[in-house]
């Protein structure tokens, strides 16, 4: 049923988080629905670039090193992504991708692990973990085993060094418990990685009380980091003086101006940084994550839910879509509808002013961040999509599938 929107604009009345709306530049008109794959413009970014630029980089030069701090970045922004996903501040560095931080994090497990052959992960999960993983198990001489998600506890034997599982489901949303895996996991003598990209700034994540060892997450989706913004890495205490990655560097050594010979790793999450941190980038991730100020995660998590409930009830009596079935409990921050024609359909939607995205073979997502999405905004993008199919505006030529990224 389509929601009333008197009722959405009462819930936006109601909405503890709608002045975080304010902390961001979003074109008018647009209905934005695609922060799961790219976190809008914070309005603080553009005139802090431009400092970083002209001030930082133009007039420090080199001293900025020191003067600006660019040497502690990783450091001191790590320690702010730090509350978000529930970690103390010393377990957590920004730096490199999530691809990067899969290797590097997978590594140090396995080396933690003598005599455990075997990388577990979930079949289903995103394509480049377990491309990274098929790279590592090569070089490792393990193996690297993936099992539907039903199968993953039971999968868990004595061979198994590592589980891997991304927390949020890109495609689905489903989330796993992630206390109860981390210690069925340790129960059978494996260690956890998770990845949080559809997690971090999205769910109320709690790496330290529920037991993780090892997570990444990138900066660039609802952190609000910017098109390919630096990712961050977590490792847990108690795993901080026996962490050592197979892939190292001199930003990760305890003393990197002392140009030692060999790698004495730093303390705490800074021994996992590598090479020299992308100033620029870290910037405009300090002002993505700047955006979650003040913000409870468990209140971000509630009001993300809400928006794809109603988003996903009023998308259900739309003719021709169909909905993929919300998972029990918690889930991510985006949902599934599905139409034959999906890339067409989300195009006429672009044209119309709604951003969505797609996921082949027919499947349009649409991610609700509770920092910059109204409930009004739910309304409008169900009237759209309802428009675009009902007028049959889809089959134009000018909606064909063009370009290579959708």
């Amino acid at each position: 049923m389509m929601p009333d929107p008197h009722q959405l604009a009462a819930l936006d009345a109601a909405d503890p988080l709608a002045s975080a709306r304010a902390r961001f530049l979003l074109p008018e008109g647009l209905i934005y629905l695609d922060g799961n794959s790219l976190g809008p413009l914070p309005a603080a970014t553009p005139a802090l670039l431009a400092d970083v630029v002209a001030q930082e980089w133009g007039q420090g030069l080199i001293r900025s090193w020191n003067d600006a701090g660019w040497i502690d970045l990783p450091v001191a922004l790590g320690a702010t992504i730090a509350p978000i996903i529930g970690a103390e501040a010393d377990a957590v560095v920004a730096c490199d991708s999530v691809s990067i931080n899969l290797f590097k994090l997978a590594s140090a497990a396995l080396a933690m692990q003598p005599g455990r052959r075997t990388i577990l992960m979930e079949a289903e999960d995103f394509p480049t973990d377990a491309y990274v993983m098929q790279g590592l198990a090569r070089i490792a001489g393990v193996t690297l085993r993936r099992v539907a998600r039903t199968d993953l506890l039971a999968a868990l034997d004595d061979d198994v060094a590592l589980l891997l599982l991304t927390h949020a489901h890109f495609v689905t949303g489903q989330v796993h418990d992630m206390a109860a895996m981390s210690a069925a996991a340790h129960a059978a003598g494996a260690l956890t990685l998770w990845d949080l990209s559809h997690a971090a700034g999205a769910l109320a994540v709690r790496l330290d009380a529920d037991g993780a060892d090892f997570a990444t997450g990138c900066g660039y989706k609802y952190l609000n980091g910017g098109p390919g913004a630096p990712a961050f890495a977590y490792v847990a205490r108690r795993h901080w003086e026996r962490c050592e990655p197979a892939l190292t560097g001199w930003m990760g050594h305890a003393a990197p101006f002392d140009f030692a010979a060999d790698h004495a790793p730093a303390p705490a999450a800074r021994r996992l940084l590598t090479g020299t941190p992308p100033i620029l980038a870290m910037r405009a991730l300090e002002a993505g994550v700047a955006t979650f100020a003040g913000i409870d995660m468990m209140q971000a998590e509630a009001k993300s839910r809400d928006l794809v409930r109603l988003f996903v009830a009023g998308a259900g009596g739309i003719a021709g879509i169909t909905v993929d079935l919300l998972p029990v409990g918690r889930h991510g921050a985006q949902c599934i509808v599905r139409h034959p024609q999906a890339r067409r359909v989300m195009n006429a939607l672009i044209a119309r002013g709604v951003i969505g995205d797609c996921r082949p073979p027919d499947a349009m997502r649409f991610g609700f961040p509770a920092l910059t999405t109204r409930f009004a905004d739910v309304g409008l993008a169900l009237a759209a999509l309802q428009a675009v199919l009902a007028s049959g505006e889809w089959q134009d030529a000018r909606f064909a599938p063009v370009g290579k990224v959708s």
